[in-house]
């Protein structure tokens, strides 16, 4: 028995039915849904879905599947897209470029400012060694420990042995994190080397630590020590 509401589709073979569902909830209630049924009773939902089971036996490339009749405009339309993409080969392809978007854009550190001085007394100072200088990662000496040097015999070699009056200050600071921070000290800097001279650095060595000084205590070298 044949449901109520289905009717004869023209378009599509004979046997084939169409049914317009009206939505009674929700916030989508009034619009309508369209289901065609085949000859069998078998129900599809989309245009895609009742290409796949018509195959070659039908051509829907003008089929209107909310109408449920053959729309020529429609076909015309859909070749003169396929012209177009044909004359733009580029056009709707996706990028496949794999290198890192840049922002493209001028940079406003080279435009230039007005400057607007409320009062004119006003001076603006500058630290220049703070803006020569690069930024140091605090305690990097850290990373140093556990790692040990070796002959060519692959033996390792004994590490020096410091002063005591040169003691460690920092989070966890060992003999050997002390070693590598004053050798580094040697090594890069050629400005006197003192240690850490603000008494505060003992409380708080992420505030008050110089970066510029090794990991330890302040220090005077001796004559005995250099003997």
């Amino acid at each position: 028995m044949e449901k109520p509401g289905r009717m004869d589709c023209p378009a599509l073979p004979p046997g084939w039915k169409k049914e317009e569902v009206i939505r009674k909830s929700g916030l989508s209630a009034g619009k309508s849904d369209v289901y065609y049924f085949s000859p069998s009773g078998k129900k599809f939902r989309s245009k895609p879905q009742l290409a796949r089971y018509l195959g070659n036996s039908v051509d829907l490339s003008s089929f209107d599947f909310r109408t449920g009749k053959m729309m020529p405009s429609k076909l015309q339309k859909n070749k003169q897209r396929l012209r177009n993409d044909a004359l733009n080969p580029n056009k709707g392809k996706p990028d496949l470029n794999t290198t890192l978007p840049i922002r493209q854009t001028a940079s406003i550190f080279k435009q230039p400012v007005t400057k607007v001085t409320n009062h004119p007394g006003n001076k603006v100072r500058s630290d220049p060694q703070r803006l020569s200088e690069q930024p140091r990662q605090l305690f990097w000496e850290k990373r140093l420990q556990g790692l040990s040097a070796s002959d060519v015999s692959e033996q390792i070699i004994k590490s020096m042995e410091l002063p005591k009056g040169l003691q460690g200050v920092g989070p966890g600071c060992s003999t050997e994190s002390l070693l590598s921070a004053v050798a580094s000290a040697l090594h890069t800097s050629s400005a006197p080397i003192t240690g850490q001279n603000s008494a505060a650095v003992e409380k708080n060595p992420g505030i008050w630590l110089n970066t510029a000084q090794p990991l330890c205590r302040a220090f005077v070298v001796t004559d005995d020590d250099i003997r």
